[in-house]
């Protein structure tokens, strides 16, 4: 009997990563009648190629938060690993380190630093067992402060023209940040949905004492998924460096908090087990959309938070209504 009357909540909550899809049908729909320009093909295109960094570093959190951690120094990691990379490769006269290592190495030192700090973070939390928060917390810090510290508080403007290639350059008509975004979230929705290492995931954010009694290697699992995080958040600080052209001391401060609502509304627990990457990619366009229809109809950056915070709420209790509450 007690399966039976589960029934209907557990058919809801088979579409809780679909619940955002009206509301950004809506927002298309509010988009167009607020700005005749919203609609063009430029201006969409603007706007998936303006949330590329930003979607890439919640597909990170995303898959962090779905095995029961999570990681606030991603933000960082966006600014600091292709600084770090640039300097690297540009000369002191750039605010290079005067190492100037070949250009060809600048997009893999990037994800190089990126899976660095992800590895450091992932073993202070697996092998001594420290909070996620804490950890993370402090690396956010120390993340930023080598940043500011390396390049004296300055922006850098002479970047390779393979990082500027990645964050400019358009193919099929699309940004090829924005196709970055496609494949690697296509990627991540197979390995969750069909594979071993998908379920493991799942299982862990679920119940890691009895995702160990299974045989599944946590600590492993732990580990490579802040690495994979990490490497992702340099990814996007790639991409959005290509698409400025430059790296102000304060790139991807203040993004974390984008992640998480992108990722809470689009149905990721921050509990650990439940959420889908699909659910999170919505969240991401969502804010996409309100951002640009805000910046289109010339509301104050003053008021931005407030609506945003707005947005979140509804979009949460429109989650919990049509999705049913879940079950621990």
């Amino acid at each position: 009997m007690t399966s039976v009357a589960l029934r209907p909540g557990v058919k809801l909550a088979r579409f809780r990563d679909l619940t955002l899809v009206p509301v950004i049908v809506l927002l298309l729909v509010v988009g167009a009648f607020a700005n005749p320009i919203f609609l063009t093909a430029g201006n969409l295109t603007n706007v998936l190629q303006q949330q590329s960094a930003l979607a890439l570093v919640v597909l990170a959190e995303a898959l962090i938060l779905i095995s029961g951690k999570f990681d606030l120094s991603l933000e960082s990691i966006v600014g600091m690993a292709p600084a770090v990379a640039v300097m690297l490769v540009v000369p002191a006269a750039s605010n290079g380190f005067g190492t100037e290592l070949p250009a060809a190495l600048a997009i893999p030192l990037v994800l190089l630093v990126g899976a660095a700090v992800g590895a450091f973070n992932g073993f202070l939390i697996v092998r001594f067992q420290l909070s996620a928060f804490i950890v993370t917390l402090a690396m956010l810090i120390v993340v930023h402060g080598l940043h500011l510290g390396w390049s004296e508080g300055k922006s850098l403007f002479k970047v390779p023209e393979s990082i500027l290639f990645l964050g400019s350059t358009t193919f099929v008509g699309l940004p090829v940040s924005v196709w970055f975004v496609i494949i690697l979230f296509a990627l991540a929705i197979v390995v969750l949905r069909y594979f071993r290492l998908g379920r493991a995931l799942y299982a862990i954010g679920g119940n890691i004492d009895a995702a160990r009694a299974a045989g599944i290697r946590v600590d492993r699992v732990l580990w490579g998924v802040f690495i994979l995080g990490g490497t992702l958040a340099a990814l996007a600080g790639l991409l959005e460096t290509g698409r400025l052209g430059g790296i102000s001391a304060n790139q991807g401060v203040g993004m974390i908090f984008m992640v998480f609502a992108a990722a809470v509304i689009g149905g990721v627990s921050m509990d650990g087990g439940k959420g889908t990457i699909f659910g999170a990619l919505t969240g991401v366009l969502v804010i996409g959309l309100v951002e640009n229809i805000l910046s289109l109809v010339g509301v104050a950056p003053e008021w931005r938070q407030l609506i945003y915070g707005m947005i979140i709420l509804v979009s949460l209790i429109i989650s919990r209504v049509v999705g049913g509450k879940a079950q621990d």
